[in-house]
């Protein structure tokens, strides 16, 4: 299935029915009076969050979507029937914006969410509802009202714990097939990765979601590469781990790359939690994997990891870092407990 994160969709809910003018004839009875019913009410647009979904693919082949209008009212006071809803459904962690692309109108993050966008007219009333004591054979009904027509913007933002972020090829697509079921496709060019990957890792005693993002180069907030496109797939996410290639000649300016084009994103992304590893150490002897350690801690200001995803060096401890952080907000109550009996170090 392709994935698509963005998608352009014209919302139209139902007109209400209009209100019906009728009067009883019956036999035997002298007076008969009006009795016209009221219309219905045109159907609701509502967004709905499913599950096994995690694409807006089928918005690319439908963008219109039209509930139906209410019925019209009838005589002997019957009520027109009311219009169905028109239901979008949606991925976990769809965001609806307006046409101007800024207002934020519902964010649906869990299962069962649903947010109404347009509300449907209302059914016009019949004659029958205007029969009072002063006019006792009223001869007018009202319309129904008319149903809302916009148009909205639907921008996925994929339901992850932790990111995976860093330049083209080092190593996030590597690091997270061999930490979960994923299979991201995997080779030795830049920008393999042309769409975002999810994966499920457990570390210890917490499970949680990994997404590995397209890598970043310098313009990338510009437009240049893949641009910052896929970068809100990881907004959500509590910890970021930035991998940095050992194999790169100034590993210090590769951080800082990347860093550059978080902060140009978005502040709130760039003050997120973030562990620092060297990739791909399995490809360089001891002494310059030390070398590259103290050039990267300089630029970082924080002792980095070291591990490679094919040879297994660092990996446990690398998700581990990562679990401690998930776990403070998955499982609180352990987490202070695992606090007390390891003297302040949490071991998942």
């Amino acid at each position: 299935m392709k994935f698509l994160d963005q998608a352009k969709v014209f919302l139209q809910s139902g007109s209400g029915g209009n209100g019906c003018v009728a009067f009883r004839r019956e036999k035997y009875i002298e007076f008969g009076g009006p009795n016209g019913g009221n219309g219905g009410r045109g159907g609701d647009v509502w967004i709905e969050c499913v599950d096994n979904l995690n694409t807006l693919i089928d918005f690319r082949y439908q963008q219109h979507y039209i509930a139906k209008n209410g019925r019209p009212g009838m005589g002997q006071e019957r009520a027109g029937p009311n219009g169905d809803d028109a239901i979008l459904k949606v991925p976990p962690g769809t965001q609806v914006y307006a046409e101007d692309g800024e207002t934020l109108l519902a964010d649906l993050v869990k299962i069962g969410d649903r947010s109404l966008i347009a509300k449907g007219g209302n059914g016009g009333f019949g004659n029958a509802y205007f029969k009072s004591a002063t006019n006792r054979a009223p001869t007018h009904a009202n319309p129904g009202q008319v149903g809302t027509e916009l148009t909205v913007y639907l921008r996925l933002k994929l339901i992850a714990d932790a990111g995976l972020v860093g330049l083209p090829n080092a190593g996030k697509s590597t690091f997270l097939a061999a930490v979960s079921g994923a299979k991201p496709k995997i080779a030795a060019y830049p920008f393999t990765t042309l769409h975002p990957n999810l994966g499920v890792v457990r570390a210890g005693e917490v499970d949680f979601v990994l997404a590995d993002i397209p890598g970043l180069i310098e313009g990338a907030h510009e437009g240049a590469g893949l641009g910052t496109q896929f970068l809100g797939h990881i907004e959500r996410c509590r910890v970021l781990l930035h991998l940095v290639d050992a194999t790169e000649d100034d590993v210090a300016a590769a951080y800082k790359t990347v860093r550059g084009e978080l902060k140009a994103f978005s502040l709130e992304l760039a003050k997120k939690k973030e562990i620092v590893a060297l990739s791909k150490c399995d490809a360089l002897d001891a002494d310059t994997i030390a070398a590259k350690t103290e050039q990267l801690k300089a630029a970082c200001r924080k002792k980095p990891m070291v591990l490679s995803a094919v040879a297994g060096i660092g990996m446990k401890e690398a998700l581990y870092a990562i679990g401690r952080e998930v776990g403070k907000d998955h499982k609180p109550d352990a987490y202070e407990a695992a606090l007390e009996a390891h003297d302040g170090k949490w071991i998942p």
